[in-house]
């Protein structure tokens, strides 16, 4: 992560998962978000932390605001080493 934060390209190149969840009871849905198409929409050096994306977003299910991010990295086996050309 750099200074400023999260650009949608260094999630990408991390192997960084972003999962949307709407908090609107009874929705409860979440969806992982597609990072390279949100990279292609609002750029690659477009900030992508948690402030800027969620203002952004409405749920695909509901149509509510009120949504929560979880950023988790690649625990695939050896991801690590993928993302480093190991």
């Amino acid at each position: 992560m750099t200074g400023k934060g999260w650009t949608f390209q260094r999630l990408i190149d991390d192997k960084m998962t972003v999962t949307a969840h709407c908090h609107h009871s009874p929705c409860n849905h979440s969806q992982k978000l597609d990072l390279v198409n949100l990279r292609d929409r609002f750029g690659p050096e477009a900030p992508a932390m948690a402030d800027d994306i969620i203002p952004k977003l409405k749920c695909a299910k509901c149509g509510g605001k009120k949504i929560g991010l979880i950023y988790k990295p690649d625990s695939r086996p050896n991801a690590y080493g993928k993302a480093n050309g190991s």
